[in-house]
């Protein structure tokens, strides 16, 4: 019963009807789960259907795993998979038709894999047919997540899921600047194919979530290298949060490879390019400092999008998650989408057959447009990702030895709309003035504009990124704990603070996990999907708890 009072869990078990049912991010409706349309804004049979592509991804898998087949050899395949995960993220696609789309080229795929091998007993996943949209909607009533009756085992199969979407994310970002690791393909497959296997024990499971982390840290590794190898490390930068006088283009999303695209295409046009939300870390690397129509950054987390985009003026790229339906139409007609991101009706731009993107329909309407409105001025610091943090850290070490610094806090993670969430924004301002703040993702935003100061020229909030480079922040850790002759990362003057919203926070909590790292609070509330006796396991063995109070949080904290 405590845990239950804790936790906030019901189960929701044989015999409950809804539309639909989703509780893969944090603002699932009452903290159980959205059953009549997600307060992301997706409707039923978005809904549905999602549901549907993660289960014909399950079916490929099972091909794949029991006909023992060569990852080696289904290029083509391992990115099809990569790209179904990746369009169920949160707020990351909300076309109908693209969705279906993707469900018929799953089918497809797996009927071609199965027809070369002779597995037999194979699992519904990998033998059902879905012509019409119809039929996709009939079959995805019987395989949503409670088609799963043991709450404990739907609870870890779930978040084994939420952490493939996560790692297929950092993945696919890799993939398009080349990079790729097949070892992550067979794990991929292994983990969907597991999800289906009925015989395995909750130990197994729990193991295999672990494992899911350990994969994690190897795809966001792979994305740093990309990253890094493509575009250099990123260096500490001033980014002008105010705006020229210039027709513009804001880009929102991750994909990096689309900004230099975007970039590229738009030198010596007279459009302005801005970064919103998640793409601000863009201008950390040096790559990126030579086009001069880079400006600046505009705006605020994903969840303002709806006020901002309404002063930007100028048309709007995403190039993956976090797409807010827009409720104006005349903000829709602005709205152009690449990649595993998409919305009815918003232009979709596909790659040719070399990846090269055409953006000309995105200058041309930019140049027709009024500049943007200035809402705010000044400038944000970033650019402390591990190689810049490990420049300094014998500056940083002598200022742990001297007691200048008392305790770094990982705010790392995601902001959201929840009132609740100014929490970290008061945490930030109550933090003791000897404490610095490591962050990455748009948790940021809640308080990377206040004025914190610096510690010996070293500034209180270090910026590593987008929650893609959270990967930072274990290195950094990691490097530190090997500095101090530590044997153990959690005698570390480091505590872990972290907000969270859709799946590749997901990822990145496994991520940590597997490194060892222990009590770990998550909020601003914990997981839907976590049962009461999985939470329990994750309390006990790891010490993951939740947030309380600002005051107590840090007088806690600090204690430790």
């Amino acid at each position: 019963m405590f845990l239950e009072k804790l936790f906030g869990k019901k189960d929701k078990g044989k015999g409950t009807k809804m539309s639909m049912f989703c509780y893969q991010c944090q603002e699932a409706a009452k903290g159980e789960g959205c059953q009549i349309q997600g307060v992301c804004g997706k409707k039923e049979n978005t809904a549905k259907l999602q549901d549907l592509l993660i289960y014909s991804t399950k079916g490929i898998a099972e091909v794949i795993k029991k006909g023992n087949l060569d990852v080696n050899e289904l290029k083509e395949v391992n990115h099809q998979v990569l790209t179904s995960l990746f369009i169920t993220i949160t707020n990351a696609n909300f076309d109908d038709d693209a969705i279906e789309e993707h469900i018929r080229k799953n089918i497809a795929a797996r009927n071609s894999l199965r027809a070369k091998i002779s597995a037999s007993n194979l699992h519904d996943a990998a033998t059902f047919e879905a012509n019409t949209k119809e039929s996709m909607l009939d079959k995805a009533s019987s395989i949503g997540v409670l088609s799963t009756q043991n709450e404990d085992v739907r609870s870890l199969r779930e978040m084994i899921i939420y952490g493939l979407k996560g790692m297929a994310a950092y993945t696919e970002h890799a993939v398009n600047l080349e990079k790729e690791n097949n070892d992550i393909y067979s794990f991929i497959y292994e983990a969907l194919a597991a999800t289906l296997n009925d015989s395995l024990s909750a130990d197994e499971l729990v193991a295999l979530t672990l494992k899911t982390g350990e994969y994690g840290v190897k795809a966001m590794a792979l994305l740093d290298e990309a990253n890094t190898s493509k575009y250099g490390n990123p260096e500490i930068t001033e980014v002008n949060i105010g705006v020229r006088n210039n027709p513009a283009i804001l880009i929102s999303g991750h994909d990096l490879k689309d900004l230099e695209q975007l970039l590229e295409q738009t030198q010596g046009t007279g459009v302005d390019v801005y970064t919103h939300s998640e793409m601000l870390p863009a201008h950390y690397y040096p790559a990126f400092k030579k086009y001069d129509n880079f400006v600046g950054n505009y705006g605020n987390a994903w969840h303002k999008q709806l006020e901002e985009f309404e002063t930007f003026k100028g048309p709007i790229l995403f190039t993956t998650n976090c797409i807010v339906p827009p409720r104006k139409e005349e903000i829709r007609e602005r709205i152009f989408t690449t990649g595993s991101s998409g919305y009815p009706d918003c232009k979709h731009i596909v790659p040719d057959a070399n990846g090269k993107k055409d953006f000309s329909e995105v200058i041309e309407m930019a140049k027709k447009l009024p500049a943007p409105v200035e809402i705010e001025t000044g400038k944000l610091v970033g650019g402390f990702a591990h190689n810049q943090v490990l420049a300094l850290a014998d500056k940083v070490v002598e200022a742990v030895k001297s007691g200048a610094i008392k305790k770094f806090f990982v705010m790392a993670g995601c902001d959201g709309r929840m009132k609740s969430r100014e929490y970290y924004t008061e945490f930030a301002q109550k933090l003791p003035e000897d404490t610095i703040i490591l962050t990455a993702g748009c948790a940021k935003y809640r308080y990377n504009k206040l004025d914190l100061g610096d510690i010996g020229g070293i500034p209180r909030v270090l910026d590593a990124g987008q929650c893609n480079d959270c990967y930072s922040l274990a290195v950094i850790a990691l490097k530190l704990k090997e500095v101090f002759g530590l044997d153990d990362i959690n005698k570390l003057p480091i505590a872990f603070n972290i907000a969270w919203y859709e799946q590749k926070a997901v990822i990145v909590l496994l991520a940590l996990l597997y490194l060892g790292v222990k009590n770990i609070h998550l909020g601003p509330t914990l997981p839907a999907f976590l049962s009461p006796n999985v939470a329990k396991v994750l309390v006990e063995t790891f010490g993951i708890a939740g947030i309380g109070t600002v005051d107590e949080d840090i007088q806690l904290f600090m204690a430790q």
